[in-house]
């Protein structure tokens, strides 16, 4: 039985520019074949080099010209996930333009292939109810200016209009936009397909870009300080009264969560620990935080426990970030803060955020 090679259109590459559909038009990549392989396919007539880089190898896979100037290569078997690739042409990293699905980045120099796995993993589609995913635009009167903000439901929830849900708030990394837990992390499929199992509850999830000032570099301590003000003040202000306008949410701390990757999990970390009045639940996926950020958290270790309902964090062992994890579980060890800790195989990609997600979902409001 062939694996069959899922090529969803991305939600922000709809319509392509009449120069890409034109230089695409006569190219199919990628193809997969019955045999399971993968055909990617480049036209680039006055390339002199052109290699496939792809998140399921560490290998760079040359390429090789045809006489009309078309590179391609036959990888004959990518397991199953949803897997990042590029080409690099004379050492210039780009995207697939045969291919509208891109990872959602702020520079975007990654295409999406998606294999589903047999038996379905749990961010493949699959035959199950389906929640919707809503798109917002706002005027953030705390930066003057337009914004964007995605909206979970889940399955159901349109028609039954006596339901209240409980809120997750799922932030992204420092690379991606607010749409990348859908486009590329498949958040709302493997919470379909988790509502679907009863392994998870109905929830709505708030999705807003984390990035109120721009990116900022690491090495700029007051503006990421300011950066992250400035997303907490949105966040509580702006994008919580969205939701609590337009949807039917649980208002009680004990059913919201706030968590997210890299950045979103410092974000999540730095938030939740100091607002646990508005989140009881808090998850970083291969996050970081400062210690003075929760300080007050940590001066307070039994009322933090009184109203703390979970505190998961969770890293690869191959993470650039795992020493600051571990810093962060011993700072909690130490000052007797219950939480969940979950040191796993991986480094600092989205196959192990999804699955971080997997589990993280299962645990919440019950």
């Amino acid at each position: 039985m062939c694996r069959l090679l899922v090529l969803t259109l991305a939600l922000a590459t709809l319509v392509p520019t009449a120069v890409s559909a034109q230089r695409s038009a006569a190219v199919i990549s990628p193809e997969a074949d019955e045999s399971g392989g993968v055909t990617f396919r480049l036209r680039a007539g006055k390339a002199q080099e052109v290699i496939l880089r792809g998140q399921w190898t560490k290998e760079p896979l040359p390429m090789t010209r045809e006489t009309d100037g078309l590179w391609q290569v036959t990888v004959p078997a990518i397991p199953a996930g949803v897997w990042e690739y590029s080409f690099v042409v004379d050492g210039l990293t780009i995207t697939d333009p045969a291919n509208p699905e891109q990872k959602p980045q702020r520079t975007s120099t990654a295409s999406i292939l998606h294999i589903p796995g047999s038996p379905p993993n749990p961010w493949d589609f699959q035959d199950v109810p389906h929640g919707s995913v809503h798109q917002h635009s706002y005027l953030s009167k705390s930066l003057g200016r337009r914004r964007e903000a995605w909206v979970y439901t889940p399955p159901g929830y349109e028609k039954d209009t006596a339901a209240t849900c409980p809120l997750l708030v799922l932030q992204h990394g420092s690379g991606d936009r607010h749409d990348g837990w859908v486009t590329h992390g498949r958040a709302h499929w493997i919470l379909d397909n988790l509502i679907a199992q009863q392994k998870a509850q109905p929830m709505i999830v708030l999705m807003i870009d984390g990035h109120p000032l721009g990116m900022v570099p690491r090495d700029m301590t007051d503006r990421r300080a300011a950066s992250l003000q400035a997303f907490k003040t949105e966040l509580l202000d702006e994008a919580l009264p969205l939701v609590q306008d337009h949807y039917r949410v649980k208002p009680e701390p004990a059913q919201r969560a706030i968590a997210g990757l890299s950045m979103g999990g410092w974000q999540a970390l730095s938030t939740g620990m100091t607002r646990l009045d508005q989140f009881a639940t808090i998850g970083s996926f291969s996050g970081a935080v400062d210690e003075k950020e929760i300080q007050q958290a940590l001066d307070q270790p039994q009322q933090t426990n009184d109203r703390l309902r979970l505190l998961w964090i969770a890293c690869g062992e191959k993470d650039f970030l795992l020493d600051r994890n571990l810093q962060l579980i011993g700072l909690l060890k130490a000052k007797g803060i219950r939480h969940e800790w979950h040191l796993t195989a991986g480094d600092h990609s989205w196959p192990v955020w999804r699955n971080y997600l997997v589990d993280f979902a299962q645990k919440l409001f019950r």
